[in-house]
């Protein structure tokens, strides 16, 4: 199978696999004072000081969740809610209209409790609009908790202006306005310090990394007050209940550090797989157009084509069949393809939004790779425009 679709999840890294065997066979709560729980404990906060140091964060600002939707949810509600506790008068949030759904429902989650939702709207590249932007803050600074703008977009790969969107929450806001980002898709494929960021606070998700499904984290300085939003013995700073899976927490560790640590030399890899993948579908497609802005706008491993006259479905099943996992852009909802949030935002029409395909590159994708699809894409296009034009009989 050649596997295409890293931005879903990526291969377990071989040394995150083993930190987590070593560390999963080691008895010990840590939450326990006993010499196991202690034990577990110390194990546990050298993986965060690891991560930490490998994003340029303090070790207390690691916040150790079960995955990305988690640390997204607790970085929107959590800061929201504590927020609006504090100062009644914090009734908006500000994101992008082109966030991942975890952050888009965690907004609409604080809407059915009295919040108001404002979605910045983007440029045809997909980019944040900074000018709309300035303008909601300009007017509503004042009844602003929260701005959440995501690094890097997961379906077309958009880097986000996040240093200007610090700077101009800050110009209007000042310190009184959390900026939370969700760079899920950003960590490890490019530079990221949180501590020069300015953010607030940051998700990531440490599958996307290498580490198993299970884990992930959301950065947040120790002055961002974040109301609880799981229950219980008050781990995690009070905010994240529940044991600590610390073998887990290893495995994480490893992650982030080797795609940190690899950062430069992976990109221009991937950035040259990706323009050879790009050049090639579109010069084999007739109908076919790249999303998202060109060149180093972009994350290095993403490919987000929009194909004319497709049935994504279709063209999805048919690449599987020659051996090629690929991913849509868009959300599935109960087996009915919808069309993406992403490119209605940025002016497609709905049947455009719809017949999308996104192909993203990892650690273990090859020129092969790019060749293997190459070799089989206009084919699966041709069936899915068939089945495309049957239903539409």
């Amino acid at each position: 199978m050649t596997y295409l679709d890293h931005a879903a999840t990526t291969p377990v890294l071989p040394e995150a696999l083993e930190a987590f065997a070593r560390e999963a066979q080691v008895l010990g709560n840590p939450s326990s004072l006993h010499a196991d729980g202690r034990r577990a404990r110390a194990s546990l906060e050298t993986s965060r000081e690891r991560i930490a140091a490998a994003l340029g964060a303090e070790s207390a600002e690691v916040i150790l969740t079960g995955n990305g939707c988690e640390a997204d949810t607790l970085g929107v509600v959590g800061a929201h809610r504590a927020a609006r506790a504090a100062n009644w008068g914090r009734t908006r949030v500000v994101t992008s209209a082109v966030e991942h759904h975890a952050v888009l429902e965690a907004a609409h989650t604080l809407v059915g409790e009295g919040a108001e939702h404002a979605a910045i709207g983007v440029e045809r590249d997909g980019v944040l609009d900074l000018g709309a932007l300035e303008a909601d803050l300009a007017a509503h600074a004042a009844r602003t908790s929260l701005v959440s703008v995501m690094w890097a977009n997961n379906e077309t790969g958009a880097i986000q202006p996040v240093e200007d969107v610090v700077a101009l929450v800050r110009r209007y806001g000042g310190n009184a306005v959390a900026v939370h980002s969700d760079a899920v898709q950003a960590v490890g494929h490019v530079p990221l310090d949180f501590g020069a960021s300015g953010l607030d606070a940051l998700s990531l998700s440490g599958h996307k990394l290498g580490a198993p499904a299970g884990i992930g984290a959301l950065i947040a300085q120790r002055t961002l007050p974040l109301a609880p939003i799981v229950l219980g013995s008050g781990q995690e700073r009070g905010v994240r209940s529940g044991t600590v899976p610390v073998a887990l927490a290893a495995a994480l560790a490893v992650a982030v550090e080797h795609s940190v640590a690899g950062l430069a030399a992976e990109r221009e890899r991937l950035t040259g797989l990706r323009d050879a993948l790009a050049e090639g579908a579109l010069a084999r497609l007739d109908g076919a157009r790249l999303n998202g802005p060109a060149g180093d706008g972009r994350l290095p491993g993403h490919v987000h084509l929009s194909i004319a006259g497709v049935d994504v479905d279709a063209l999805l099943f048919a690449l599987d069949s020659a051996g090629v996992a690929a991913s849509a852009g868009a959300a599935c909802v109960a087996g009915v393809t919808q069309p993406s949030h992403v490119l209605l935002a940025a002016g497609d029409d709905e049947v455009a939004a719809r017949g999308v395909l996104r192909l993203t590159l990892g650690r273990t994708s090859t020129a092969a790779d790019v060749e293997r699809v190459l070799v089989v894409l206009p084919e699966a296009v041709a069936r899915a425009r068939a089945v495309a034009g049957l239903a539409r009989r």
